[in-house]
């Protein structure tokens, strides 16, 4: 049992490190870089949470290389441009995509 246990945690840490490690081996962004993303997509939800004016339930952040990309829905374009004007004054944000889309 004891070392069943020990199995599938080392299992699982070599999972996490491989899984990790893949998007540095294709080139596409490097592990310090990775953390920085994941801080400004919480970042980006937090002031989506904040501003009642945005539905934070409804638009899904994704941050690639400071590249912020929106997409779900909006009530409305004045929610739309809120939600990019906030994206946009993220520290550590590069350009934002809003892919929005207006839902009446």
């Amino acid at each position: 049992m004891k070392y069943t246990r020990v199995l599938a945690i080392a299992v699982l840490t070599g999972a996490t490190f491989l899984g990790t490690g893949c998007s540095v081996i294709r080139n596409q962004e490097t592990p310090g870089a990775y953390i920085d993303d994941a801080a400004i997509t919480t970042a980006v939800k937090a002031k989506f949470v904040e501003d009642k004016t945005v539905d934070a339930g409804a638009v899904k952040v994704e941050t690639l290389n400071g590249t912020v990309a929106l997409s779900g829905f909006a009530k409305s374009p004045a929610e739309k441009a809120q939600a990019e004007f906030l994206a946009r004054n993220t520290k550590g944000v590069r350009e934002v995509r809003n892919n929005l889309a207006v839902r009446p």
